[in-house]
């Protein structure tokens, strides 16, 4: 069910890859315009939760007066704090549900990168064998190891002039981009370096760039939305790197190139929601504001002409 569920999730993403693929002829800028349109695609679902979010910070001094009030009555300060949110407009789980959605993009993608012939191809599993037959014929051994197709397309790539036009759905996939293998994990070329040129560095390099860009934007993300880092963001802003850094020497370096692209679309997404909500939230404060002063002042009003008809 599961499989069947990962199958129907992966058929969209590899659809727009590979009409990317299609377009441009490199496999890095697909993975990079992919990227891209699932940004824009999510993009009118993130924008409530990111007004709520940076809603939020600005309670930020309301939150701790209800906290120091209440430090030793619980309940009372979590009445307080579901009062204070409602008459504020916030939801304080809005944005939780769409910092998870990058999980299941990255898992599918690894899918996609991990079995091309089946995904990016849509190719069936009889006939990846009778490819795998064909190959074999021409001196390919198969590794029966997790990235098996991998090696199975570099090699149709090499030896195209046979396979062309054997296979219904059979693309000539290049995973070269920038000089560099994407299908290459980044941790197996350590043995060839620092020799190897730029392929054997660029492919070593693009793990380190992914971390240190996430670790950049979660540092500008903070002093952006105005909050004050406390231990579980500060563990946060140097865990994730860390397991970027992890997982893109283990994976294919393709991999980095979808985290460098994703991060780099979302600081600039960050930036610009930012800049324009702060304005809108100034804007909806200062009204705030004024019609807060005009209720104080028609309650004077009122104190006033109930004193007036007393005498």
């Amino acid at each position: 069910m599961f499989a069947q569920i990962g199958y129907y999730i992966c058929v969209p993403f590899a659809w727009l890859t590979r009409l990317f693929y299609s377009l441009t002829g490199s496999y890095g800028l697909a993975l990079i315009l992919f990227t891209l349109v699932v940004k824009l695609v999510i993009l009118p679902f993130q924008l409530k939760s990111k007004k709520s979010m940076l809603r939020m910070n600005r309670m930020q001094g309301k939150v701790k007066d209800i906290q120091t009030r209440f430090a030793n009555n619980r309940e009372r300060q979590q009445q307080e704090m579901a009062e204070l949110y409602a008459r504020e407009g916030v939801n304080p789980m809005s944005g939780c549900l769409w910092s998870f959605i990058p999980f299941p993009i990255l898992i599918a993608l690894y899918a996609i990168i991990r079995t091309p012939l089946r995904y990016f191809m849509s190719l069936s599993t009889s006939v990846i064998e009778e490819i795998g037959t064909l190959a074999g014929t021409l001196g390919y051994e198969a590794s029966n190891n997790t990235y098996d197709q991998i090696y199975l397309a570099k090699f149709i790539h090499e030896h195209w002039a046979e396979f062309a036009g054997k296979f219904d759905g059979l693309i000539d996939l290049n995973y070269s981009f920038l000089h560099i293998e994407l299908a290459n994990r980044p941790s197996d070329l350590f043995s060839q370096f620092p020799g190897g040129g730029w392929p054997v560095w660029g492919a070593i390099l693009l793990p380190i760039i992914s971390a240190g860009i996430q670790f950049a934007m979660s540092f500008i993300t903070m002093r952006t939305n105005g909050s004050a880092p406390n231990g579980s963001t500060k563990t946060m802003m140097y865990m994730m790197p860390l397991m970027t850094l992890w997982m893109g020497y283990m994976l294919p370096a393709a991999l980095c190139i979808y985290w460098i692209a994703n991060t780099v679309f979302s600081l600039i997404q960050e930036v610009t929601l930012n800049k324009y909500f702060n304005k809108i939230l100034d804007r909806e404060e200062t009204e705030k504001e004024k019609a807060a002063r005009e209720k104080r002042y028609a309650k004077y009003q009122k104190q006033k002409d109930l004193m007036a008809q007393q005498q």
